[in-house]
């Protein structure tokens, strides 16, 4: 009796569950997003955008950009197809996922039908990121599983480590159902029952589930099942981790709302900047609307400015409101500063060929020029420059940076003085936005612009423009390692390139092909490592990887936190010297990760936008608040409890008249000693 009691409980304990079952049917027929259309899918690079279209219950879309899904019926049933063609994937796979990354010991199986022949079509699974996973699938004639590596050794080819391969005859009129039993480092692969493919492989034990295809395909029934024992442990480290953040988030401050007013008409994404227009002492925004012209976003002209203080009155507006351009996906030039040095902001931008000084208070024009002739390149509509972003520099010996360097989308810039008389110009690969650094004995900007680096005086120290093969998406150069003695390094987000670091003699210390790299942040984000750190996160064809590096280019982390872009602003929450990346204000999606890339701060479930965001000292106290906005309001959260302590954590941040969506945030440390009342307005 005792044996047959033993062998009941062993067979209780080994029988299936399934952790996750889809036959796709919920889903509405029809795409599953909606394409952007005038605006790419560049606008995921920093806003946020829940869904694209309709909302995926617990499936996600690994890569954002691509309207690779579609729901439709056959013969009564309902099937998930990708939809896309292989040139529209860019070298990356689409993936439709589900589950947990606690997820382990499962087995995973889905009906499978390719549409085209010379596609891959199958299964992901242990998937830790979309660069680092674990296939199975139908692939140009053979059965093959393999493990996708996540960083390159060559330009855009992704790299695998093949495990196990076999021919296998299919065509597009059957559906293959194709099962992954997955059990410690140990794989074995079926197709329609029988045992294709086994293999032995420890890099990723645990990981999400999905399917995947590089062409038309077609895909029913998936199902993850796993044994009773085995859900059980997954859902006691699932609680366990909730459990871990929960007691990281209690000690924060959690967001309180401090301000909030509306935009009616003038509103806009990402295109806004921050600055003392009115002379009252607090900062003020300037909501910049624009048009495209020409195509894409390489040419657009501002349409509408509009002048706010922090209490939503509208302090002057230039143009005519619209909402229809109140969003974009590229820099606009326009910028907060006070350009003559006579205590009072203006506003420098380029609007109708003119580059312009306006009066912070009025928005009236004190001196303008035109803009230069236009290079000769294969695309030239205009016959002068239109103008693509602003930035300051300290050429000429006063710190303050009261010379204006303009570019244009990725080959020129101009430097002029502040009567707008042109100084010298420079060409190469100049990617989005330039970083001036005083590195020179001299105490002017060296510049680093691309991957050159150039001195006050217009020469070109240095050049990787030719060799690199992707523009930089963000470039700052300066000592992180925390040692004040050691030299200064140049540091990029390469776009596919990934990850680079030069000395100042331009010789490449380091090169990381970890996928497209952008949005760059320094901060110190780790207190237990040396110096600062440098963190990105990727975007097209592998959206939503956050990697983080030591100041010497080494990997200390990486994770896929969410399958979007994100500005990756360091936020001084705390001031205690240990700073946060703020993803965005999404309450599922966004919050703050900590140095491990963990969500550590949340934001309430209140109504609030989560489109675009800033970061910034708005109350006086050092620390930081954080502004959220769409097109109609504008919401900022303070912390809900006053800091304590008799130093603060303030640190040394890019100036709010270099802005831009592209630009790398740099945080570097900085104290003070707390007042005995810290303001708040």
């Amino acid at each position: 009796m005792l044996v047959i009691f033993l062998l009941l409980a062993f067979c209780l304990s080994v029988r299936s569950a399934d952790l996750f079952h889809d036959d796709f049917s919920q889903f509405p027929p029809g795409w599953l997003t909606n394409p952007v259309g005038t605006l790419n899918a560049a606008i995921q690079e920093y806003h946020y955008l829940p869904n694209r279209g309709v909302p995926l219950g617990n499936w996600e879309n690994a890569i954002c950009h691509l309207d690779a899904w579609v729901i439709g019926d056959e013969d009564g049933k309902s099937y998930l197809e990708q939809q896309l063609p292989p040139d529209s994937n860019q070298f990356q796979k689409a993936i439709f996922l589900t589950g947990d990354e606690e997820w382990s010991d499962y087995t995973v199986e889905a009906l499978v039908k390719p549409l085209a022949l010379a596609n891959l079509a199958g299964i992901v699974f242990r998937y830790h990121t979309n660069r680092h996973y674990y296939l199975f699938a139908l692939d140009d004639g053979k059965a093959r599983l393999a493990l996708h590596l996540p960083l390159e050794r060559e330009f855009r080819v992704p790299d695998f480590r093949e495990l196990a391969g076999v021919p296998f005859p299919y065509d597009t009129k059957h559906y293959y159902r194709l099962k992954v039993e997955s059990h410690g480092p140990s794989m074995r692969c079926f197709i329609d029952g029988r045992l294709i493919l086994e293999a032995t492989d420890a890099e990723i034990l645990k990981g999400k589930a999905g399917i995947t295809a590089t062409g038309p395909a077609r895909f029913q029934d998936f199902r993850v099942q796993a044994s009773n024992d085995t859900v059980r442990d997954i859902k006691l480290r699932i609680r366990a981790r909730e459990a871990e953040l929960a007691g990281l988030r209690a000690e924060n401050p959690k967001p309180k709302l401090w301000k909030r007013f509306a935009t009616p008409k003038f509103g806009a994404g990402r295109n806004v900047r921050f600055g003392d227009l009115d002379g009252d002492g607090h900062i003020d925004m300037l909501f910049a609307q624009n048009v495209p012209h020409v195509k894409g976003d390489a040419f657009d002209a501002i349409s509408c400015l509009t002048a706010v203080n922090l209490d939503g009155k509208i302090l002057w507006q230039i143009g005519r409101p619209d909402t229809r351009n109140g969003l974009l996906t590229n820099d606009t030039p326009f910028e907060i500063h006070d350009i003559d040095g006579d205590g009072r902001n203006e506003v420098v931008l380029i609007k109708d060929f003119k580059l312009q000084i306006l009066d912070g208070r009025t928005g009236t024009v004190k001196l303008w020029a035109w803009m230069p002739e236009a290079p000769r390149a294969k695309e030239r509509p205009y016959e002068l420059v239109n103008g693509d972003a602003i930035a300051f520099v300290n050429l000429l010996g006063n710190k303050e940076r009261h010379e204006i360097l303009v570019k244009d989308r990725y080959e020129h810039f101009w430097i002029f003085n502040n009567q707008l008389e042109l100084l010298w110009k420079g060409d190469g690969q100049t990617g989005h936005y330039p970083y001036p650094v005083e590195i020179d004995a001299n105490g002017l900007d060296t510049i680093a612009i691309g991957y050159s680096l150039w001195n006050h005086s217009g020469h070109r120290l240095w050049s990787h423009d030719g060799d690199l093969r992707d523009h930089a998406d963000g470039i700052m150069a300066g000592n992180l390692s925390g040692d004040p003695k050691a030299e200064p390094r140049v540091y990029a987000s390469g776009s596919d390139e990934g990850f680079l670091m030069f000395d100042m003699r331009g010789n490449i210390l380091k090169h990381v092909r970890a996928g497209h790299t952008q949005s760059p942040s320094v901060a110190k984000y780790r207190m237990d490592v040396p110096g600062l750190q440098y963190v990105s996160i990727n975007f097209w064809k592998n959206p939503g990887i956050v990697t983080m590096f030591d100041w010497n280019g080494n990997i200390l982390e990486q994770s896929e936190p969410v399958h979007t872009g994100a500005p990756m602003l360091p936020v001084n929450w705390r001031g205690d010297g240990q700073e946060f990346i703020l993803l965005s204000g999404n309450v599922a999606e966004g919050g703050m990760l900590d140095g491990h890339l963990r969500r550590v701060v949340m934001f309430p479930d209140d109504g609030h936008p989560d489109l675009a965001a800033n970061v910034l000292d708005l109350t006086g106290d050092a620390r930081d608040e954080i502004v959220l906005w769409d097109q109609e309001r504008v919401w900022i959260y303070t912390q809900d409890q006053p800091f304590h302590g008799a130093r603060i954590y303030r640190p040394i941040r890019n100036p709010d008249y270099n802005e831009s969506n592209y630009r790398t945030n740099v945080s570097l440390p900085g104290w003070e000693e707390v007042q005995a009342s810290p303001q708040r307005w």
